[in-house]
């Protein structure tokens, strides 16, 4: 999200992003907490703070769990994660697969824009190849590879009518593959692949940015947009599947602090504190697990921090594991995230996992003293140079920043000086390579290892970040992709993981899980087994 991504990025114990997967609905009264919603009668609006503006409501340009959050309730996909975790038609009331896996064609069941124009087969197809056109800058652009020469188009090597997405009328769809993709009518769930309305786009550069001018397809649309204060979901009565709609409104805050956030909670302000689009502060998780309040659920997501590998000291691989191995996973979780996380010493989840065991020891100081010698000694250099290590605003974030930073003073003797950023600037520079290490995240866009990998296959054009690339681990990845034997295409990325961490571009930190707080009488929100969070079903009673 980026799955990159609460914002992919944005709390300890939350975040995320993206879809798919293995979840369910939460049924109210399960460790529930009796605060939060007092209403009886009326309006039925679920009350819910958002930690950080969303930094787009565009589905060709969001990169992170925030915005995909706002998305997956203001769009709708050709198919839609159910409350059971699987994929199942949406706007597509017909789906037919080819034998060989690679053709896909979708019969579109009548649908409306929020605005009250059809939504038609073109919709689509004009959205992913905007998605594509490498003018337009997606970030995402590479989770449309799967489809015929979308790579080739996003690269400038191919057209756009070369790309493998045609819409042969308004009501059908035919899309070709470049090769069999299981997960597919995930991704097509995933909100990269969402339509949008063409003449809107055009009439209005920002028209995603207020709610004004905001056009979609899904169950809510934006009533409201006050930037970085408050933002406002209402029932979309132009919605095909409007019946099974039953909240009138989402209104969210938009409050930083998460300790004022929990007491609006207990206050009866709001009706949900915590993840998945805030956290809850670190120092009130013990008390909220001892009271049976606090609700906690593991996601597959891992958070983790970047090395800039073209800035030395990064550019050393010795030295980027030394900063890794030096981490002390355990004892951050133990005492300052507290929701029981599980120590990363690889990069996919362990619902996911491709190899046998963890690709390196938790907290090994001695091995990383040895590391960053050698690479020192590599590098001709006796003294590393400033270090700064940058994460975005979050109680949660600074908390895990000083632990680290103490600990790599301690086992490395290195000072780390800290900076906090706001989200989108955050984000910005991470784009832009102005960080030498800096906090992240990723959740799975679909239920498969590759979603985790694929991360770090291109240098440029998606959310690495880390300015690496490897052929050797290229290779691989596109032998994944090829392979059809389930249990060899576990070993060829079991292979391409062991080759990322031996180069470490990324240190992996702990395994996700989401902790929050609810009022009883909000029922029907679907949290899956990737962090993403759909309230289609959502409703208070």
């Amino acid at each position: 999200m980026k799955k990159s991504v609460f914002a992919a990025i944005s709390s300890i114990l939350v975040l995320s992003a993206a879809l798919a997967g293995c979840g369910g609905g939460e049924k109210a009264g399960e460790q529930g907490n009796s605060a939060g919603s007092e209403q009886t009668s009326g309006p039925k609006i679920l009350r819910m703070n958002m930690k950080s503006e969303p930094p787009t409501a565009d589905p060709g340009l969001a990169e992170d769990s925030t915005s995909g959050a706002v998305l997956l309730a203001t769009f709708d996909g050709l198919t839609r994660i159910g409350k059971d975790g699987k994929p199942h038609e949406s706007v597509a009331e017909k789906i037919d697969i080819s034998e060989d896996g690679l053709t896909y064609t979708f019969h579109l069941r009548d649908s409306k824009w929020s605005n009250g124009d059809p939504v038609t087969a073109k919709d689509f197809e004009y959205a992913w190849k905007r998605a594509l056109d490498p003018k337009f800058g997606s970030t995402y652009a590479y989770q449309l590879y799967y489809l015929k020469n979308a790579e080739e188009y996003n690269t400038g090597k191919a057209k756009a009518e070369e790309v493998g997405v045609k819409a042969t009328d308004d009501k059908t769809l035919v899309v070709t593959l470049k090769n069999p993709t299981p997960f597919f009518l995930e991704l097509t769930a995933f909100y990269t692949y969402f339509p949008v309305n063409q003449k809107v786009v055009e009439s209005a550069a920002n028209w995603a940015g207020e709610a004004k001018t905001h056009v979609g397809n899904g169950p809510f649309k934006i009533e409201t947009w006050e930037h970085k204060s408050k933002l406002v979901l209402a029932k979309n009565e132009n919605y095909w599947d409007k019946d099974a709609v039953k909240l009138d409104k989402i209104d969210f805050s938009m409050i930083e602090d998460e300790n004022t956030e929990l007491s609006m909670f207990e206050n009866g302000e709001l009706d949900w504190a915590g993840a998945p689009t805030s956290a809850l502060p670190t120092d009130a998780i013990p008390a909220l697990k001892e009271s049976g309040k606090m609700q906690t659920r593991a996601i597959a997501g891992t958070y983790l921090y970047k090395f800039n590998t073209e800035q030395p000291p990064f550019n050393n691989a010795k030295i980027r594991k030394a900063f890794a191995y030096a981490i002390d996973r355990k004892t951050i979780i133990d005492n300052v995230t507290q929701a029981n996380q599980e120590p990363a010493m690889g990069l996919v989840p362990p619902t996911m996992a491709v190899a046998a065991g963890p690709y390196f020891k938790d907290g090994d100081v001695e091995t990383a003293k040895r590391l960053l010698e050698e690479g020192m000694k590599e590098e001709g250099i006796t003294k590393l140079p400033p270090l700064t290590l940058s994460y975005n605003t979050s109680e949660g974030h600074k908390k895990i920043a000083e632990a680290i930073q103490d600990q790599w003073k301690k086992a490395l003797g290195v000072e780390v000086k800290l900076e906090n950023k706001e989200w989108k600037v955050f984000l910005d520079d991470l784009h832009q390579g102005k960080f030498q290490i800096a906090r992240s995240s990723w959740t799975g866009d679909y239920n498969d290892p590759y979603t985790f990998l694929d991360l770090f296959k291109l240098k440029k054009g998606s959310n690495n970040d880390t300015n690496w690339e490897n052929p050797k681990y290229q290779e691989l990845l596109n032998q994944s992709a090829l392979e059809k034997d389930p249990e060899k295409r576990k070993q060829i990325l079991a292979k391409a993981e062991a080759l990322l961490m031996d180069e470490m571009p990324a240190a992996p930190i702990y395994f996700y899980t989401h902790s929050y707080v609810k009022s009883d009488k909000v029922q029907g929100v679907v949290l899956d087994g990737l962090g993403f969070v759909d309230w289609k079903w959502a409703d208070i009673q």
